[in-house]
């Protein structure tokens, strides 16, 4: 008998936003999955949002008219509310990366119209001091799993925080949008493997676009082709 199926047996896999068993580490049950919020149908073409309409249709959420993005296309796999947002926080503050294959799983399927043979996935970083509080970077973890499903490059260290911002729950926009000014930028060493590439910076959660704004810029400074993105989940207006 295998380590993995070993393990199987002591510790069998439970859904990952309740405690029903499951056949797969990191799925979701049946009565779970009915109950997360895909974003499946029409979305905002620049941040993924759910609209109403066909999805055939090539649309803009308010949000996006109004704050005029850097970015050029964008998606998420989940709407912020409920059983997702449960999935997230405990990816992003529950150690759960056993759940980070099947978000990544998901993500791709949202950014397959975004991909291209070439396309470079690049993480959100986060700073040292919090890096090392929380030891790990739940976007380069999601990043890196994709990059895995997809065959795609990989950039994980491309991008640089060099200085903390506050969090940013509760906040404006505007607000937001200050504190993030100038405080993302390309590596040093490693920002040059951005040059002359279609990035997909990748998130897990977009709420004003502040943070993935920032990051689009840097990009850009880094000689960056087109940048993309796409975020585990979108937050609604009004939550």
């Amino acid at each position: 008998m295998s380590m993995q199926s070993a393990l199987a047996l002591i510790y069998p896999p439970h859904c990952a936003t309740c405690e029903a068993p499951v056949s797969d580490r990191g799925g979701i049950c049946g009565d779970c999955w009915r109950d997360t919020p895909f974003i499946l149908g029409l979305c905002c073409d620049v941040c993924g949002m759910p609209l109403p309409g066909e999805d055939d249709e090539t649309w803009l959420c308010d949000d996006c008219l109004k704050w005029g993005r850097p970015w050029l296309r964008g998606r998420a796999a989940l709407v912020y509310e409920g059983r997702a947002r449960q999935l997230v926080l405990r990816i992003k503050h529950g150690d759960r990366l056993d759940l980070v294959p099947a978000a990544a799983g998901w993500m791709m399927r949202a950014a397959a119209p975004l991909l291209l043979p070439e396309t470079l996935l690049v993480p959100v970083p986060i700073h040292w001091r919090r890096l090392f509080r929380r030891r790990y970077n739940q976007a380069a973890a999601l990043s890196r799993e994709m990059a895995r499903i997809g065959g795609c490059d990989h950039a994980p260290r491309a991008l640089l925080r060099p200085r903390p911002t506050r969090v940013q729950d509760g906040k404006s926009a505007a607000e937001r949008f200050s504190d993030l000014e100038d405080a993302i930028e390309p590596h040093p060493r490693y920002g040059a493997a951005i040059e002359g590439r279609p990035v997909l910076l990748v998130d897990d959660v977009m709420t004003s676009g502040a943070t993935l704004s920032a990051c689009t810029e840097a990009c850009y400074r880094a000689g960056a082709g087109k940048v993309d993105v796409v975020t585990l989940a979108r937050v609604m207006r009004g939550t």
